[in-house]
């Protein structure tokens, strides 16, 4: 009975610390034998598709230069950059007074030649018939007087002298005549030369060649202008690409043809679709990028020369992947990698061969499945059967709308995967 006595004479109080005390001691001892707590990653499986994203520019594959082929002032301009022009176009208009003169001057002289030269020429023409009509009959009497010695040899000679000279002078008035007829030389040569002086006064009206887009005026009114200076830049209608610069790690993944969507800085919310056009065959060395060309068709109506566009385009997709945190990763080597597995509460390190490579996420190929857990740092100084405890936490690539991650590296640009 001592005993119990000695029970008795201990505090209540006393043995419900004490039972505390051990509850405490032996939760804390369970905690220990499960481990630490530690983040980490449920593992699912999604569709993925794999962007490059970059930034280039809007470029017309053609431009033309339009200069004039005479010199003269200024005296209208009729365009402004960016105004879309059709080929005929008047773009510009110089000074013509002098060429305008010469043909005033060229016109006047085809008009005397029809009114008053070539009327002359057809009088002239008859009067040289009629001389060497008179000639002819002269020369025959005067062999009837020659014959009966009427004559001396001396007015013989002189008489067959005036019919030769009115021959000759006929012959002159009929190549005159011909001359000045209707569509002769001298008609011909005066047209010709209105005509010329016509091109050249046309040429004072500057038109455009080709139908695009005013780019840039280097010309005011007023200035002299001299053949073969540059007075506009227009960039024709119908070929319009999107240049890019991109980081040479990225050449493999790209092909022709590839698909992609563009979206200009000015217009953040009208995306449109390009493709892959043209991959330069050489690297940029300083810079270390390849020049990659993507064709827009159709073209919106939005765009403009030199405008900053960002371009994503689609190098791979998968159906279902299996996708990782990158600081879930340890000892990655070309594409493999080690992981630290959460299963029944032990860690077990598993390595890991990688497909799809990112900034922030890794497709995972083979080692791994949906719903395996892996712990966020994988760096953690844990042996194989170590008991932990886990945490899980969203990964950084999960969001409300898609799944998002990261796949690669530019020195300027991402490339992306998205859900």
């Amino acid at each position: 009975m001592n005993w119990r006595n000695s029970l008795r004479a201990i505090p209540y109080k006393s043995i419900v610390s004490a039972l505390l005390l051990i509850a405490v001691a032996g939760f804390l001892v369970f905690r220990w034998w499960q481990g630490p707590l530690l983040p980490s990653y449920k593992l699912s499986s999604m569709p993925l598709v794999q962007t490059v994203v970059a930034t280039g520019r809007i470029v017309a594959v053609s431009r033309t230069e339009i200069g004039s082929e005479v010199a003269g002032v200024v005296l209208e301009r009729l365009v402004q950059e960016g105004q879309q022009v059709a080929a005929g176009d008047l773009l510009l208009v110089l000074s013509a007074d002098e060429i305008t003169a010469q043909v005033r001057q060229a016109e006047a002289e085809l008009a005397e030649l029809v009114s008053s030269n070539r009327p002359q020429a057809a009088v002239d023409l008859a009067n040289a018939e009629v001389a060497l009509a008179q000639a002819s009959r002269n020369v025959e009497r005067r062999r009837e007087l020659a014959a009966i010695s009427a004559i001396s040899d001396e007015e013989m000679e002189q008489a067959i002298q005036v019919q030769k000279q009115a021959r000759n002078d006929l012959e002159n008035a009929r190549l005159k005549a011909k001359a000045l007829s209707t569509g002769g030389v001298e008609e011909d040569l005066l047209r010709a030369r209105i005509a010329a002086l016509q091109a050249q006064l046309n040429k004072t009206q500057v038109r455009s060649k080709v139908s695009g887009t005013i780019l840039t005026r280097n010309v005011e009114i007023g200035e002299l202008v001299q053949p073969g200076q540059s007075l506009f830049t227009i960039a024709l209608d119908g070929n319009t690409e999107i240049r890019v610069p991109l980081d040479e790690r990225n050449l493999s993944s790209l092909e022709v043809e590839q698909q992609a969507v563009a979206i200009a800085d000015a217009y953040p919310d009208k995306p449109f679709p390009v493709h892959i056009s043209f991959i330069a065959p050489s690297i940029d060395p300083q810079r270390g990028t390849v020049e990659v060309r993507l064709a827009v068709d159709p073209i919106p109506e939005f765009l403009r020369q030199d405008m900053t566009v960002s371009v994503n385009i689609e190098t791979d997709r998968r159906a279902k992947a299996v996708v990782v945190p990158n600081d879930a990763l340890a000892n990655v080597k070309k594409d493999n990698a080690d992981v630290l597995l959460s299963r029944n509460g032990q860690v077990q390190r598993q390595q890991v061969r990688l497909g799809l490579r990112g900034l922030s996420a890794s497709e995972v190929l083979s080692g791994l499945s949906a719903g395996d857990e892996i712990l966020v740092d994988a760096t953690a100084s844990l042996a194989d059967g170590a008991r932990v405890r886990t945490v899980q936490q969203a990964a950084p690539f999960a969001n409300t709308d898609a799944d998002k991650i990261t796949t690669a590296n530019d020195k300027s640009q991402s490339v992306e995967t998205v859900n």
